[in-house]
Order: structure tokens, then C-alpha cells, then sequence
């Protein structure tokens, strides 16, 4: 299913680019000042934001402290390789190339490029993205989907460059498999709400 899918739409974005001549830059696809930088950046801001999705956030919207369509990942070394996969370069790569470059683009070409456009490219996508996780991961999935759309299609809209919204994405649910598989998701959502 969506192992397949999301990184062949993305191919699907980037084969459109060179086929509309459209420049791989106006997808957000620009060398960064520093990768290392961005990198770091990315993967440290990642993991924050999850751990504070996972902390506030979610406990805040009422959801259930552990995540039941992934709990299969709890202690299964052998589901790590397939999901890994999924959530770095379908979600990172795939879900960032098409909900935040593609669209962001095409919308931008629609509604222009001032601030109020931005703003509501911002929230447009957003909404695509979280319901694009409904059918996967239902009401919670999609309320994470919402906020971590706005944020990553926010810092998008701010930088004109994917690579750290794609970074993040990666880091952001590399640690959510990672607090799943050790047995650590009850835990970090009582942090602060018993």
C-alpha cells in the first residue's frame, strides 16, 4: 500500500517538474547554506516536536496515550526494518515532496505568494494532510496529522526549502517508532498529565 505509494508519487512530483519544466527550486529542492546545519536542526527540532506532540499536545486533545494501530511495533525487531522504511522515505521524502512541495506550488501558482496566500496554502495542505491519515490511523491520527502539517507547511512557507521540514518529518516519526517499540508512549504522555 502506502509503502509503495508515497514514494512513487513523489517520483511522480519530480518526473511533472522536469516534464513542466517547472525548476526543482520552485519545489523547494534549493541547496541549503549548510547541511549539516540543516540536518542537525532537523533531526534535534524531530524529535523535540514528537515528544512534545506525544507529552502535550495529543494527552491535551484527549487522545489515547498509546498509539493501537502501530502497537504491534512494541518489542518487534522485525516490523522496525518495514517501518523505518515507511516513515523515512514514504513520510519524509514522499508525504513532504507531495503535500508540501507539489501542492504548495501548485496552490502558489492559484492563490499567489503574499502572506495571506501562504497562510492559507499553510492550512489547506494542513487539512489535506491530516485527512489523508484518517483512513490509517482515524481521529487521533489525523489531529496529529493537522498540527504537525501547520508546523512543518508553516517552516516550509517561512524557508522556500524542503529539506528541513523533510528532516524533521523523518526524525519526528523516527522517534515515535522508536518510543513505540521500547514500550515508552504511556510513559511520555503522563509526563505532565497524570
Amino acid at each position: 500500500g502506502n509503502l509503495l505509494v508515497l514514494p512513487l508519487s513523489a517520483v511522480l512530483v519530480l518526473l511533472w517538474a522536469r516534464a513542466s519544466n517547472t525548476p526543482y527550486t520552485s519545489l523547494g529542492f534549493a541547496t541549503p547554506r549548510s547541511w549539516v546545519l540543516t540536518a542537525i536542526i532537523g533531526v534535534l527540532s524531530g524529535i523535540a516536536f514528537k515528544l512534545a506532540m506525544k507529552a502535550v499536545v495529543m494527552p491535551l486533545l484527549g487522545a489515547d496515550p498509546v498509539n493501537v494501530r502501530y502497537h504491534y511495533i512494541t518489542g518487534n525487531a522485525a516490523a522496525l526494518p518495514g517501518i523505518l522504511y515507511a516513515v523515512v522515505i514514504g513520510a519524509g521524502f514522499g508525504e513532504e515532496t507531495v503535500f508540501r512541495s507539489f501542492l504548495f506550488e501548485r496552490l502558489g501558482r492559484l492563490l499567489g505568494s503574499g502572506h495571506g496566500a501562504r497562510t492559507a496554502i499553510v492550512l489547506v495542505t494542513a487539512m489535506l494532510f491530516a485527512l489523508a491519515h484518517y483512513p490509517d490511523q482515524g481521529v487521533p491520527g489525523m489531529e496529529q496529522a493537522a498540527v504537525t502539517g501547520m508546523v512543518f507547511g508553516g517552516i516550509y512557507a517561512c524557508t522556500g526549502q524542503i529539506w528541513l521540514p523533510m528532516i524533521m518529518h523523518a526524525a519526528f516519526d523516527v522517534t515515535a517508532v522508536g518510543v513505540i517499540y521500547r514500550g515508552w508512549e504511556a510513559d511520555i504522555a503522563h509526563w505532565f498529565f497524570p
